[in-house]
């Protein structure tokens, strides 16, 4: 299938997420490499004039840092890539403020974490800050908060940062931007587009670079993200001229990656449900709940649930599994993980003697359900 329709919807995108990767920030010292961001900073001003909304997640703080320090290796120990982080920081923002406000264009910096996304209220605040910002006329530069994080609380790259921002914004166009083409095929050439996502991660390479932590792995699994919310991803070559102006004129450049199969794009609400907030615990159901859920539009009830995993409480998302442990969607639990221990399996008129009070007849209300592979 040709990507051409969806490079022409390429152009009427009004807001984009474009995640800058560490080589690309990162000059031959390890320090932000000015001249590069100068080129980035004309594209989005032409962009901009254009009306269109540029929201730029940018990785390089821990090379900033170890260039600025003269540390030769990255950091192994949390502490010292908290520090070198912090390092890095206003090193990286202060080039990229140099590079943009020449050209009339205010930046400002938010820096977060992946307990920022899990947690629905700050989520939110995530989102209103970012659209303010637009109006106000400045482009956001978004960067994991390094200095605070944790294995816990990482995303572990910033694809996954740039993938979650963008659903959280209804952005409509996520643009990967690394040092290679796109995704290659066995052969070395770039893939085109991608519509068919388990093939495609067979044709990934797995490897990282010394300055960075992600890798076409992230790079698929974020795109694949964007995708399941009805929107489209690209991963082209940052170092590519005009990149940005190409992928809007439609042209042939990176690989596209076509939108999920939905009968409409996910809300904002079903995004933040189905694909950004960490399951608390998993439900494991039999085929017949797995047919009604996935292909005719039910609520899960708790006669089709075989196993419960997790200690959840009542309101947390979790996780819904087909019997071969396939995860296929995710949902609000009406019930924390000890009642359901107790109704799994039941119908619901039994429920109200088992648990000793009015309850709910859906385990997972389908309008609190996002399926995400039939």
């Amino acid at each position: 299938m040709p990507s051409t329709p969806y490079r022409q919807r390429l152009a009427a995108a009004r807001h984009i997420v474009v995640k800058l990767g560490t080589q690309l920030l990162s000059g031959a010292d390890g320090r932000p490499d000015v001249p590069y961001l100068h080129e980035v900073a004309r594209q989005v001003a032409q962009l901009r004039q254009r009306g269109v909304q540029v929201t730029i997640v940018a990785s390089g703080a821990i090379g900033a840092g170890r260039a600025h320090l003269g540390l030769k290796a990255r950091p192994r120990d949390v502490a010292t890539l908290q520090a070198v982080a912090a390092v890095g920081q206003p090193q990286l923002m202060r080039s990229i403020r140099e590079a943009f406000e020449p050209r009339g264009m205010h930046v400002a910096q938010l820096l977060l974490t992946r307990s920022d996304f899990d947690d629905r209220e700050r989520y939110l605040n995530t989102r209103n800050c970012i659209n303010m910002l637009h109006r106000l006329g400045c482009v956001p530069i978004v960067n994991e908060n390094d200095t605070v994080a944790v294995e816990e609380i990482r995303f572990g790259d910033n694809d996954m940062l740039a993938a979650l921002l963008c659903n959280a914004l209804k952005a409509q166009l996520l643009v990967l931007l690394t040092v290679v083409d796109g995704l290659l095929d066995g052969s070395g050439h770039r893939v085109d587009l991608v519509s068919d996502f388990a093939h495609a991660s067979t044709l990934i390479h797995r490897g990282t670079s010394d300055l960075g932590t992600g890798g076409m792995v992230t790079k698929h699994a974020a795109a694949g993200t964007v995708a399941q919310a009805g929107e489209i991803a690209v991963i082209a070559n940052g170092r590519q001229s005009d990149v940005l102006l190409k992928l809007f004129a439609g042209e042939n450049v990176g690989t596209v990656f076509a939108p999920a199969p939905r009968p409409r794009k996910l809300s904002g609400r079903k995004r933040w449900i189905g694909l950004t907030t960490r399951p608390a615990g998993a439900i494991r159901i039999d085929d017949g709940a797995a047919a009604a859920v996935c292909h005719k539009g039910k609520s899960l009830l708790a006669s089709g649930i075989k196993t419960v995993a997790g200690r959840f409480e009542q309101g947390q998302v979790v996780a819904v599994l087909d019997a071969a442990g396939r995860e296929i969607a995710r949902g609000l639990s009406n019930y924390g993980a000890q009642e359901l221990e107790l109704i799994k399996g039941k119908k619901s008129a039994q429920f109200a003697r088992i648990l000793g009070r009015a309850a709910y007849d859906e385990v997972i209300h389908r309008d609190n359900l996002v399926v995400l592979q039939a």
